[in-house]
Protein backbone atom coordinates (compact mmCIF):
# COMPACT_ATOMS: atom_id res chain seq x y z
CA UNK A 1 0.00 0.00 0.00
CA UNK A 2 1.22 3.47 -0.76
CA UNK A 3 1.87 5.46 2.40
CA UNK A 4 -0.27 8.36 1.20
CA UNK A 5 -3.20 5.91 1.05
CA UNK A 6 -2.39 4.55 4.51
CA UNK A 7 -2.38 8.08 5.90
CA UNK A 8 -5.87 8.58 4.49
CA UNK A 9 -7.18 5.34 6.02
CA UNK A 10 -5.33 4.87 9.30
CA UNK A 11 -5.32 7.46 12.05
CA UNK A 12 -2.95 8.01 13.62
CA UNK A 13 -0.17 6.34 11.61
CA UNK A 14 2.82 5.21 13.66
CA UNK A 15 6.01 4.35 11.82
CA UNK A 16 9.62 3.47 12.57
CA UNK A 17 12.92 4.29 10.90
CA UNK A 18 15.97 2.04 10.83
CA UNK A 19 19.42 2.19 9.26
CA UNK A 20 21.28 -0.64 7.49
CA UNK A 21 23.71 -2.31 9.92
CA UNK A 22 27.40 -2.36 9.11
CA UNK A 23 27.99 -5.95 10.20
CA UNK A 24 26.27 -9.25 10.96
CA UNK A 25 26.04 -8.47 14.68
CA UNK A 26 24.18 -5.29 13.89
CA UNK A 27 21.88 -7.20 11.56
CA UNK A 28 20.99 -9.63 14.36
CA UNK A 29 20.20 -6.70 16.67
CA UNK A 30 18.07 -5.05 14.01
CA UNK A 31 16.05 -8.17 13.29
CA UNK A 32 15.42 -8.55 17.03
CA UNK A 33 14.27 -4.92 17.14
CA UNK A 34 11.96 -5.50 14.18
CA UNK A 35 10.46 -8.58 15.83
CA UNK A 36 9.67 -6.59 18.98
CA UNK A 37 8.32 -3.50 17.23
CA UNK A 38 6.30 -5.52 14.74
CA UNK A 39 3.90 -6.37 17.57
CA UNK A 40 2.99 -2.67 17.73
CA UNK A 41 1.60 -2.93 14.18
CA UNK A 42 3.32 0.05 12.54
CA UNK A 43 1.65 1.52 9.47
CA UNK A 44 5.07 1.41 7.78
CA UNK A 45 8.79 1.30 8.42
CA UNK A 46 11.60 3.01 6.55
CA UNK A 47 15.24 2.14 6.01
CA UNK A 48 17.85 4.81 5.39
CA UNK A 49 20.25 4.64 2.47
CA UNK A 50 23.96 4.24 3.16
CA UNK A 51 24.88 7.18 0.99
CA UNK A 52 27.95 8.06 3.00
CA UNK A 53 28.95 4.50 3.69
CA UNK A 54 29.77 1.36 1.79
CA UNK A 55 28.08 -0.29 -1.16
CA UNK A 56 27.27 -3.16 1.19
CA UNK A 57 25.22 -0.79 3.36
CA UNK A 58 23.27 0.32 0.31
CA UNK A 59 22.68 -3.28 -0.69
CA UNK A 60 21.42 -3.98 2.81
CA UNK A 61 18.89 -1.17 2.46
CA UNK A 62 17.46 -2.88 -0.61
CA UNK A 63 17.64 -6.28 1.09
CA UNK A 64 15.92 -5.07 4.27
CA UNK A 65 13.00 -3.24 2.71
CA UNK A 66 12.32 -6.21 0.44
CA UNK A 67 12.46 -8.67 3.37
CA UNK A 68 10.24 -6.48 5.53
CA UNK A 69 7.64 -6.31 2.77
CA UNK A 70 7.71 -9.87 1.42
CA UNK A 71 8.69 -11.97 4.47
CA UNK A 72 7.23 -9.99 7.37
CA UNK A 73 4.30 -8.34 5.63
CA UNK A 74 5.27 -4.88 6.89
CA UNK A 75 4.87 -1.93 4.55
CA UNK A 76 8.42 -0.74 3.94
CA UNK A 77 9.80 2.45 2.46
CA UNK A 78 13.32 2.67 1.06
CA UNK A 79 15.33 5.85 1.30
CA UNK A 80 17.05 6.74 -1.96
CA UNK A 81 19.58 9.51 -2.48
CA UNK A 82 21.28 11.19 -5.42
CA UNK A 83 24.74 10.77 -3.90
CA UNK A 84 27.27 9.10 -6.19
CA UNK A 85 24.68 7.72 -8.61
CA UNK A 86 23.93 8.39 -12.25
CA UNK A 87 20.35 8.52 -13.45
CA UNK A 88 20.83 5.07 -14.95
CA UNK A 89 21.95 3.70 -11.59
CA UNK A 90 19.04 5.37 -9.82
CA UNK A 91 16.63 3.80 -12.28
CA UNK A 92 18.24 0.39 -11.77
CA UNK A 93 17.73 0.72 -8.02
CA UNK A 94 14.13 1.83 -8.47
CA UNK A 95 13.50 -1.10 -10.82
CA UNK A 96 14.90 -3.54 -8.25
CA UNK A 97 12.77 -2.09 -5.48
CA UNK A 98 9.61 -2.16 -7.57
CA UNK A 99 10.34 -5.74 -8.67
CA UNK A 100 10.74 -6.67 -4.98
CA UNK A 101 7.27 -5.39 -4.16
CA UNK A 102 8.38 -2.13 -2.52
CA UNK A 103 5.81 0.59 -3.19
CA UNK A 104 7.24 3.62 -1.36
CA UNK A 105 10.39 5.73 -1.68
CA UNK A 106 11.74 8.51 0.52
CA UNK A 107 13.47 10.63 -2.12
CA UNK A 108 16.44 12.64 -0.83
CA UNK A 109 19.38 14.51 -2.21
CA UNK A 110 21.57 12.99 0.49
CA UNK A 111 24.45 14.29 2.56
CA UNK A 112 27.97 14.63 1.16
CA UNK A 113 29.99 11.41 1.53
CA UNK A 114 32.21 11.07 4.58
CA UNK A 115 35.23 13.32 4.29
CA UNK A 116 33.48 15.81 2.00
CA UNK A 117 31.93 19.13 2.93
CA UNK A 118 30.06 19.80 -0.26
CA UNK A 119 27.59 17.75 -2.25
CA UNK A 120 28.94 16.91 -5.69
CA UNK A 121 26.68 15.84 -8.53
CA UNK A 122 27.64 12.46 -9.96
CA UNK A 123 28.24 12.20 -13.72
CA UNK A 124 24.79 12.19 -15.33
CA UNK A 125 23.39 12.42 -11.82
CA UNK A 126 20.80 14.62 -10.13
CA UNK A 127 21.40 17.78 -8.12
CA UNK A 128 18.41 17.98 -5.81
CA UNK A 129 15.78 15.87 -4.09
CA UNK A 130 13.24 17.68 -6.27
CA UNK A 131 14.88 16.21 -9.37
CA UNK A 132 14.72 12.69 -7.94
CA UNK A 133 11.09 13.14 -6.89
CA UNK A 134 10.20 14.35 -10.39
CA UNK A 135 11.96 11.38 -12.00
CA UNK A 136 10.07 8.89 -9.80
CA UNK A 137 6.73 10.64 -10.24
CA UNK A 138 7.14 10.72 -14.02
CA UNK A 139 8.33 7.17 -14.62
CA UNK A 140 7.21 4.98 -11.69
CA UNK A 141 3.96 4.13 -9.94
CA UNK A 142 5.42 4.51 -6.46
CA UNK A 143 4.49 6.40 -3.33
CA UNK A 144 6.90 9.29 -2.77
CA UNK A 145 7.90 10.92 0.49
CA UNK A 146 10.01 14.02 1.02
CA UNK A 147 12.01 15.36 3.93
CA UNK A 148 11.43 18.68 5.65
CA UNK A 149 13.23 20.58 8.38
CA UNK A 150 11.17 22.49 10.96
CA UNK A 151 14.21 24.53 11.98
CA UNK A 152 15.57 24.81 8.45
CA UNK A 153 18.02 22.72 6.44
CA UNK A 154 21.66 23.41 7.43
CA UNK A 155 22.40 24.60 3.89
CA UNK A 156 19.42 26.96 3.59
CA UNK A 157 20.20 30.61 4.17
CA UNK A 158 16.79 31.38 5.65
CA UNK A 159 13.59 29.59 6.68
CA UNK A 160 11.89 31.21 3.69
CA UNK A 161 14.46 29.75 1.28
CA UNK A 162 14.10 26.37 2.94
CA UNK A 163 10.31 26.44 2.57
CA UNK A 164 10.58 27.24 -1.15
CA UNK A 165 12.52 24.01 -1.63
CA UNK A 166 9.83 22.05 0.23
CA UNK A 167 7.15 23.61 -1.99
CA UNK A 168 9.15 22.48 -5.03
CA UNK A 169 9.29 18.91 -3.67
CA UNK A 170 5.51 18.80 -3.31
CA UNK A 171 4.94 20.30 -6.75
CA UNK A 172 7.34 17.71 -8.19
CA UNK A 173 5.28 14.84 -6.74
CA UNK A 174 6.00 14.30 -3.03
CA UNK A 175 2.78 12.92 -1.53
CA UNK A 176 3.73 13.35 2.14
CA UNK A 177 6.53 14.86 4.20
CA UNK A 178 8.44 13.58 7.24
CA UNK A 179 10.26 16.07 9.42
CA UNK A 180 13.76 15.96 10.76
CA UNK A 181 13.77 15.19 14.48
CA UNK A 182 12.97 18.16 16.69
CA UNK A 183 12.82 18.54 20.46
CA UNK A 184 10.47 21.47 20.91
CA UNK A 185 7.03 21.10 19.34
CA UNK A 186 6.78 24.83 18.69
CA UNK A 187 9.15 24.34 15.73
CA UNK A 188 6.82 21.75 14.17
CA UNK A 189 3.71 23.87 14.66
CA UNK A 190 5.41 26.94 13.23
CA UNK A 191 6.66 24.99 10.21
CA UNK A 192 3.22 23.52 9.48
CA UNK A 193 1.69 26.99 9.68
CA UNK A 194 4.24 28.33 7.18
CA UNK A 195 3.80 25.30 4.94
CA UNK A 196 0.01 25.58 4.82
CA UNK A 197 0.26 29.31 4.10
CA UNK A 198 2.58 28.46 1.18
CA UNK A 199 0.00 26.08 -0.28
CA UNK A 200 1.45 22.77 0.91
CA UNK A 201 -1.50 20.49 1.62
CA UNK A 202 0.10 17.04 1.94
CA UNK A 203 0.38 15.29 5.33
CA UNK A 204 3.37 16.44 7.40
CA UNK A 205 4.46 13.67 9.76
CA UNK A 206 6.52 14.77 12.78
CA UNK A 207 9.74 12.83 13.35
CA UNK A 208 10.54 12.06 16.99
CA UNK A 209 13.83 10.79 18.40
CA UNK A 210 13.95 10.07 22.14
CA UNK A 211 17.28 11.12 23.61
CA UNK A 212 18.50 8.01 25.39
CA UNK A 213 22.23 8.69 25.42
CA UNK A 214 24.30 11.80 26.13
CA UNK A 215 26.50 10.98 23.15
CA UNK A 216 23.46 10.91 20.88
CA UNK A 217 22.41 14.35 22.08
CA UNK A 218 25.88 15.76 21.51
CA UNK A 219 26.06 14.17 18.07
CA UNK A 220 22.73 15.69 17.05
CA UNK A 221 23.89 19.15 18.07
CA UNK A 222 27.23 18.65 16.30
CA UNK A 223 25.78 17.42 12.99
CA UNK A 224 23.07 20.05 12.72
CA UNK A 225 23.53 23.15 14.89
CA UNK A 226 20.07 24.36 13.83
CA UNK A 227 18.40 21.46 15.62
CA UNK A 228 17.98 22.88 19.11
CA UNK A 229 17.67 20.88 22.30
CA UNK A 230 15.77 22.95 24.91
CA UNK A 231 18.16 24.12 27.57
CA UNK A 232 16.14 22.65 30.44
CA UNK A 233 16.14 19.22 28.76
CA UNK A 234 19.83 19.43 27.94
CA UNK A 235 20.73 20.35 31.51
CA UNK A 236 18.67 17.51 32.96
CA UNK A 237 20.22 15.03 30.52
CA UNK A 238 23.72 16.21 31.45
CA UNK A 239 22.89 16.03 35.16
CA UNK A 240 22.18 12.34 34.67
CA UNK A 241 25.21 11.69 32.47
CA UNK A 242 26.71 9.20 34.92
CA UNK A 243 23.44 7.26 35.17
CA UNK A 244 22.52 5.81 31.75
CA UNK A 245 19.26 4.32 33.03
CA UNK A 246 18.12 7.72 34.30
CA UNK A 247 18.98 9.30 30.94
CA UNK A 248 16.81 6.74 29.15
CA UNK A 249 13.93 7.29 31.57
CA UNK A 250 14.05 11.04 31.06
CA UNK A 251 14.39 10.74 27.29
CA UNK A 252 11.40 8.41 27.07
CA UNK A 253 9.27 10.56 29.35
CA UNK A 254 10.08 13.74 27.43
CA UNK A 255 9.42 12.19 24.02
CA UNK A 256 6.13 10.76 25.28
CA UNK A 257 5.02 14.23 26.35
CA UNK A 258 6.02 15.56 22.93
CA UNK A 259 3.97 12.89 21.17
CA UNK A 260 0.94 13.41 23.39
CA UNK A 261 0.82 17.12 22.60
CA UNK A 262 1.31 16.53 18.88
CA UNK A 263 -1.43 13.92 18.75
CA UNK A 264 -3.84 16.12 20.70
CA UNK A 265 -3.24 18.76 18.03
CA UNK A 266 -4.21 16.42 15.20
CA UNK A 267 -0.94 15.34 13.57
CA UNK A 268 -1.41 12.49 11.06
CA UNK A 269 0.95 10.22 13.00
CA UNK A 270 4.41 9.93 14.51
CA UNK A 271 7.58 8.72 12.78
CA UNK A 272 10.02 7.33 15.35
CA UNK A 273 13.77 7.47 14.73
CA UNK A 274 14.62 4.23 16.54
CA UNK A 275 18.42 4.10 16.16
CA UNK A 276 17.79 0.37 15.56
CA UNK A 277 16.70 -0.24 19.16
CA UNK A 278 13.26 -1.09 20.45
CA UNK A 279 12.91 -0.34 24.21
CA UNK A 280 12.43 3.45 24.08
CA UNK A 281 10.07 3.39 21.10
CA UNK A 282 8.10 0.48 22.58
CA UNK A 283 7.68 2.29 25.90
CA UNK A 284 6.54 5.53 24.25
CA UNK A 285 4.07 3.89 21.92
CA UNK A 286 2.68 1.65 24.67
CA UNK A 287 1.97 4.72 26.81
CA UNK A 288 0.32 6.49 23.88
CA UNK A 289 -1.89 3.50 23.14
CA UNK A 290 -3.09 3.60 26.76
CA UNK A 291 -3.83 7.35 26.88
CA UNK A 292 -4.94 7.70 23.21
CA UNK A 293 -4.53 11.48 23.08
CA UNK A 294 -5.73 11.52 19.45
CA UNK A 295 -9.30 10.79 20.55
CA UNK A 296 -9.69 14.45 21.44
CA UNK A 297 -7.60 15.99 18.67
CA UNK A 298 -8.22 19.74 18.51
CA UNK A 299 -7.43 20.21 14.81
CA UNK A 300 -8.60 18.45 11.65
CA UNK A 301 -6.09 15.98 10.25
CA UNK A 302 -5.19 16.25 6.53
CA UNK A 303 -6.71 13.31 4.68
CA UNK A 304 -8.81 12.13 7.63
CA UNK A 305 -12.49 13.02 8.12
CA UNK A 306 -12.99 15.51 10.93
CA UNK A 307 -15.32 13.09 12.70
CA UNK A 308 -12.50 10.55 12.99
CA UNK A 309 -9.99 13.18 14.10
CA UNK A 310 -12.32 14.08 16.95
CA UNK A 311 -12.71 10.44 17.96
Amino acid sequence: MKIADALARVYPCFSFEFFPPKNDEGMVQLMDTIARLRRLEPAFVSVTYGAGGTSRERERTLELVTRFKTELGIEAMAHLTCVGASQTELRETLDRLAAGGVENIMALRGDPPKGSREFKVAPDGLSHATDLIALIARDYDLGIGGACYPEGHPESATLEDDLRYVVQKVHAGAQFLITQAFFDNIHYFAFVERARAAGIDVPIIPGIMPITDVRVMNRIMELDPRTTVPDALRQEILRRADNPVAVVELGVAYATLQCEELLRCGVPGIHFYTLNRSPATSAILAALQVTQPWLNARLPVPGVPASRAAG
